[in-house]
């Protein structure tokens, strides 16, 4: 992609100017490390809340997509999550040890390994629920605005997952 066509809002100015040349290569014009720092942060802020479960945050997500499709293969659990086996399988030992999850090898086809909830975890889901109303008091983010914030999102993570890799 030509940089020159890039637009970000010019913070200094607050408005909607392109940013060109060497301002390109300063921290605050770049998107990829505003949501680092957002991702980042907030990862820390759920760190207290999910403590008390023995959770890490990969860990609650992975119980997050059991909860919304239970009994899923660990390919298609990734696949929702954005993350590799590599990523994944010790992450899903570590939530068996603890009995939320147990996994399960295909009889028809043993490639295939599916996660299903187990008691302990389905139950969890229940208390899980103050979880992400803990956390949005936190960040003190109206609704609309979060709604809005969550809305460019998902469509950031679509235009990602179909944009194709360039070196230019």
């Amino acid at each position: 992609m030509n940089s020159k066509i890039i637009a970000a809002a010019d913070t200094n100015k607050g408005s909607d100017n392109p940013i060109t040349g060497y301002e390109l290569l300063k921290l605050e014009n770049q998107l990829c490390f505003s949501l680092y720092v957002c991702s980042k942060e907030i990862i820390k802020k759920y760190k207290p809340l999910l403590d008390p479960y023995g959770l890490t945050y990969t860990g609650y997500i992975i119980l997050l997509a059991l909860w919304e499709e239970d009994n899923i293969t660990v390919k298609e659990l990734g696949k929702r999550l954005y993350l590799d086996s590599g990523t994944l399988t010790p992450m899903l030992k570590k939530l068996e040890s603890q009995h939320f999850i147990k996994r399960t090898r295909s009889s028809s086809d043993e490639r295939n390994v599916f996660i299903q909830l187990t008691d302990k975890g389905t139950e969890l889901k229940s208390e899980a629920l103050r979880i992400p109303e803990s956390l949005v008091c936190t960040l003190d983010l109206s609704p609309k605005y979060a709604g809005d914030l969550l809305k460019g999102l998902h469509e950031m993570m679509t235009k990602l997952d179909s944009a194709p890799i360039t070196k230019d």
